[in-house]
């Protein structure tokens, strides 16, 4: 069911073979004994009361090669809070659970907003962001992934194949990618990267020509996925977006920060399924819609760093070279599903690339409206730089909430 094909710069590792789960991870236990490895695991409460995350604390025992599970908790009060440390104490490693809404952290984050060196808004950015720096904190740490909450197709061969890269003494990878096929049932997902993403990128690299960031950028087989690992070093000089752009800008950071031969991307899952999106067609506020203007700002906000000009006649035919990209992916996502006997509703596809159009142009407009706009929190180099022992104080904090009793 795989390929061996090298498609770009970015090395691709593919899953060739059915290589035994437990083969990697004893090998994953011996690299971990060098290179002790952490997961952080950004989470709403909400997703403490669904199916998936039960099942993936029941995976996550038996990863015994991870030494540290550190935990983002997001929209909870004190009683949850405790909840949640209940929930993850059958964790066998060394759990760390940060309580973002609780008032240390919250104290914590005012001191930032003093220096201007605070996350610009809540959400997963926001989240990611602060684990990143707990992350810091633990000296023994060499590396980290990274993925959501809500997989209800999980299997722990995910983590394993998403810091095998990270791991491996031979291997010279600062950061991995995860990949993998979107399949609902019977159908194709993943409508914002197939429809909305790749067809932007190819659009872009058509307006502008050839472009080393844009070829980058259109290497990724699932530029959207939420997985990812990457070194210490790494970890503290990124910035994290707070926006919904956070997976594309990210990217963007790691291009602006290593060589393109210390990134790999790696097929992590044979099958994937996880909380879906409204389209938003009608509120664009939320859902799809907003996100995609927020990935297409990210992108502009990137070209705009690398010498692109860009004014409104740019945006009106980049939303006409888009629409066409798009509706090409149609045709070829139609054969592929038909060839696989898989559900095609190609007015579905349609409607949503009429949605993401006018998130092209929208998120043109802003960004004209406001060029300057800086949607990144300050990577955790600047943050030390401003306050040196802050790191220090976020894990006191984290280690006070989880022993008070309170």
């Amino acid at each position: 069911m795989a390929d061996f094909y090298q498609g770009s710069k970015i090395t691709t590792l593919h899953r060739l073979t059915e290589r035994p789960l437990e083969e990697m991870e004893r090998e994953l236990f011996e690299f971990a004994q060098k290179r002790p490895l952490g997961l952080i695991l950004p989470s709403l409460f909400s997703e403490l009361e669904g199916d998936a995350l039960s099942h993936i604390i029941d995976e996550l025992q038996h990863a015994s090669y991870l030494s540290h599970i550190i935990i983002g908790l997001d929209r909870a009060d004190k009683s949850q809070f405790r909840y949640a440390q209940e929930f993850f104490s059958r964790l066998p490693q060394e759990t760390h659970l940060l309580w973002q809404d609780g008032p240390r952290l919250r104290s914590l984050d005012e001191e930032l907003k003093e220096r201007e060196l605070s996350p610009p808004e809540p959400g997963k950015g926001r989240n990611v962001w602060f684990c990143m720096g707990y992350a810091l904190a633990i000296e023994e740490l060499e590396a980290i992934g990274l993925h959501d909450c809500d997989i209800v197709t999980y299997n722990r061969d995910l983590p394993a194949r998403l810091l095998y890269p990270m791991a491996h003494p031979h291997f010279n990878f600062e950061y991995a990618k995860g990949y993998y096929a979107r399949i609902n049932g019977n159908k194709l997902s993943g409508r914002v990267t197939r429809l909305f993403v790749t067809p932007l990128v190819r659009a872009l690299r058509l307006m502008v020509g050839p472009l080393d960031y844009l070829e980058y950028m259109d290497s990724f087989l699932y530029p959207l996925s939420g997985e990812f690992a990457m070194s210490r070093d790494l970890a503290s000089q990124v910035r994290i977006p707070s926006d919904w752009g956070l997976e594309v800008g990210l990217l963007s950071e790691v291009y602006r920060n290593i060589s393109h031969h210390q990134i790999c991307q790696v097929d992590i899952a044979d099958q994937y399924d996880h909380k879906h999106q409204d389209l938003s067609a009608e509120d664009r506020q939320g859902g799809l819609a907003k996100m995609s203007r927020d990935i297409a700002k990210s992108f502009y906000r990137k070209l705009a760093t690398e010498g692109i000009q860009m004014n409104q006649a740019f945006f009106r035919s980049l939303k006409a070279a888009y629409l066409r990209k798009a509706l090409d992916m149609v045709e070829m996502y139609y054969h592929d599903a038909r060839i696989n006997a898989l559900n095609f509703n190609r007015h579905a596809e349609e409607e949503a690339i009429e949605v993401f159009q006018q998130s092209v142009v929208e998120a043109g407009q802003a960004f004209l409206e406001n060029p300057l706009e800086a949607p990144f929190i300050p990577n955790w180099k600047r943050v030390l730089s401003a306050m040196p022992d802050f790191t220090d104080r976020l894990y006191q904090a984290v280690k006070a909430d989880n022993e008070s009793s309170e």
